[in-house]
């Protein structure tokens, strides 16, 4: 059992959804989730051979193909969800492990089941449809993007094939990364001479160490850990770019990115326009940068001194102190956010302490029926309050589209998927700013800032760095040193003269699950998306908090139905304008502002 103090971490309890891997309530499970896509096959091969186009026959075989597609949808995810909770929580789960192996070729089946049904929309009248079904009218949206993605794809036995070599391909080398970054040991010569060796997942603790000493030893080691390991992780990485670029060029798409931006149901108006005011911002970061540095007393910040604590005597904030403050400031904002919380904690959704074998970092799982689960991994920091406030944010967006049918939660894009998680953090963050003593807001503005540099500092220069792979992957493999050398130099860009050129973490691609995942290219910029789309969502909450409250809830519920220009115009807000983007990094600028003057004060 993981401590924190004398209070031991909770871990998460899977029970509620299925007593084991090997219960025979899982194994059930899988039963009825190849009879529902057997169920859908054949309605789908009904339809195809019917060959209309609308008409009384279309609609009565759309209703039963829906139903079918849900029913299949639903159990698919909820089992791959449950599986990746075991192995998320503990990478050497053999069971879990080999249940995900099985569940693989399930889905591969159920994928090509979908596959077929998206290019069967693309072949009716989904106007005429959507007329004549309410079933069709409610999910209106995910068919005519449907019928978008119909025109990207190749012939049925080509799409077939792709699924089942993702198994062996994206998939795998995906889910290698993700074992080999959790399984990780790192070697640290102490600075009193004290060798201590863990695993990457419990090496974060000592970013926040107040030693420098420390925090630089602790670096060396976890670079040096990288590179003992680059050589698997750059031939994962190769081999997920290497299909990406295959298969958005096999399905006619401009560039990834335009697949990308598809997905993420944005313009790439909206991204340049965006992108343009975060590279605006830069002089402001580096601004607080060099602050931190006056005030840490160093002449330039190094890597591993980005989460140095500022100096004095921080505030801790042990499990119980940051549980019990989430709770409190979800209830001053509403009833039922509170409630969540609580619930959260009661019900045991939340896993909370780093060990071996553990991923680092923190997420949350969105299972049905509302319940969802959050990994965390705390060492009693003020970012671990953030953190627990942001996962459980995405639980609450869960929450909030309880009632819509499992293909409209999936077409959550993740450029809106992070809007309650950031709004959820932003609420707690300023009331911890604002209840603190000086040095409290002093050491709490600064951990806001360190969060805001990830999304829009960071962040720039991982979507740099994903493009600068992608043009090279198109024409060969690179290696690892060629990928620690692009990091370096997007980083060496991005920070400038505000963080020390020897001391980069030019290692740093081969944890970042990011750029792995086989489903989604560019899982960056939507990270920015979601922090200024949240501030401004903020900034109307502050101008008008009884009437944001509902507002709020049915933007949440309906992130599916819509693409991100038409959800952010309900509030007034225009994402092709430099102006709605300027403003929602003004916030971040006065928070520069305020953490720039109490350190001038503080530290002359």
């Amino acid at each position: 059992m993981v401590t924190d103090g004398k209070v031991d971490l909770p871990t998460w309890d899977l029970t509620p959804i299925y007593p084991g891997v090997d219960s025979p309530e899982y194994a059930a499970s899988v039963v009825s989730l190849i009879r529902h896509i057997e169920d859908l096959e054949s309605l789908l091969a009904g339809a195809e051979a019917q060959g209309a186009s609308s008409g009384g026959e279309v609609t009565a075989a759309f209703e039963q193909i829906l139903d079918a597609f849900n029913d299949a949808l639903r159990l698919s995810r909820q089992n791959r969800l449950y599986l990746q909770a075991h192995i998320s929580a503990n990478s050497r789960d053999n069971a879990a492990i080999a249940r995900m192996s099985e569940l693989q070729a399930v889905r591969a089946r159920r994928l090509k089941a979908a596959t077929r049904f998206i290019a069967w929309v693309g072949r009716i009248d989904v106007e005429t449809l959507i007329a004549a079904s309410n079933a069709a009218q409610v999910h209106a949206f995910p068919l005519l993007q449907a019928r978008i993605q119909a025109e990207h794809l190749m012939d049925q036995s080509r799409e077939a094939l792709s699924v089942e070599m993702q198994i062996t391909g994206s998939s795998a080398w995906s889910r290698l990364q993700d074992i080999l970054a959790s399984q990780v040991m790192v070697t640290i010569d102490m600075p009193g001479g004290e060798v201590v060796r863990l695993p990457m997942s419990e090496t974060s603790k000592f970013s926040v160490n107040p030693d420098r000493d420390v925090r630089r030893a602790a670096y060396e080691g976890k670079q040096e850990a990288w590179l003992q390991w680059e050589t698997p992780f750059a031939a994962a990485l190769n081999g997920v770019k290497g299909e990406h670029i295959t298969l958005a060029r096999e399905r006619g798409w401009d560039s990834i990115l335009d697949e990308a931006l598809f997905l993420n149901r944005i313009d790439r108006t909206t991204l340049e326009t965006m992108l343009d005011a975060c590279r605006r911002s830069l002089p402001d970061f580096r601004r607080y940068l060099k602050a931190k540095a006056r005030a840490l007393g160093l002449e330039t910040l190094a890597a591993y001194d980005l989460y140095a604590p500022m100096p004095g005597d921080p505030p801790a904030w042990p499990w119980e102190t940051c549980s019990a403050f989430v709770v409190d400031q979800f209830e001053s904002y509403s009833p039922e956010l509170g409630h969540l919380a609580r619930r959260a904690l009661a019900e045991r959704w939340i896993d909370a302490g780093p060990r071996a074998d553990k991923d680092g970092g923190g997420f949350c799982l969105p299972f049905d029926a509302g319940v969802s689960r959050v990994l965390v991994n705390h060492i009693s920091a003020f970012e671990d309050v953030a953190t627990l406030a942001h996962e459980l944010g995405h639980a609450y967006h869960n929450l909030c589209e309880v009632n819509n049918s499992p293909w409209r939660r999936e077409g959550t894009p993740l450029t809106l998927a992070e809007t309650a998680s950031t709004f959820c953090e932003t609420l707690v963050t300023k009331a911890a700013i604002a209840q603190g003593s000086e040095t409290e807001r002093l050491a709490t503005l600064e951990a806001s800032l360190q969060a805001s540099t990830v999304c829009v500092v960071d962040i720039l220069g991982r979507f740099t760095f994903e493009q600068a792979i992608i043009d090279k992957r198109t024409e060969r493999e690179l290696s690892a040193d060629e990928y620690s050398t692009l990091m370096r130099d997007v980083r060496r860009a991005t920070y400038e003269d505000a963080l020390d050129p020897d001391a980069l973490a030019p290692h740093n691609w081969e944890g970042i699950p990011h750029f792995y995942l086989p489903e989604a290219a560019f899982y960056n910029f939507p990270y920015s998306f979601g922090l200024l789309f949240g501030l401004g969502l903020y900034a109307i909450f502050l101008d008008d908090p009884d009437a944001f409250r509902s507002r709020f809830e049915e933007l949440l519920a309906s992130t599916g139905d819509a693409d991100a220009a038409t959800l952010a115009a309900r509030f007034g807000f225009d994402l092709h304008s430099p102006d709605f983007w300027e403003g929602s990094l003004d916030v971040i600028r006065a928070d520069i502002d305020a953490f720039v003057e109490l350190v001038d004060r503080r530290f002359p």
